[in-house]
């Protein structure tokens, strides 16, 4: 068995490499605890990434 891990975007729990197929799921991480945080993870990435001033789209000139 794989040491890695994935969460399941259609079922809401944490994988192991014989889940659902990759394109439902994030992932690979290399602990449970891990995966089980992805969404958590996605969304500070994104709340980062919406205020990274070198990526802000409010600012562009016409």
């Amino acid at each position: 068995m794989s040491d890695q891990y994935w969460f399941c975007l259609t079922h809401h729990a944490v994988e192991g490499e014989d889940g659902c197929r990759n394109q439902d799921r994030l992932g690979p991480y290399a602990t449970s605890a891990e995966a089980a945080r992805a969404l958590d993870k996605v969304e500070e990435r994104n709340e980062e990434w919406d205020n990274d001033p070198a990526w802000n789209d409010d600012k562009l000139e016409d």
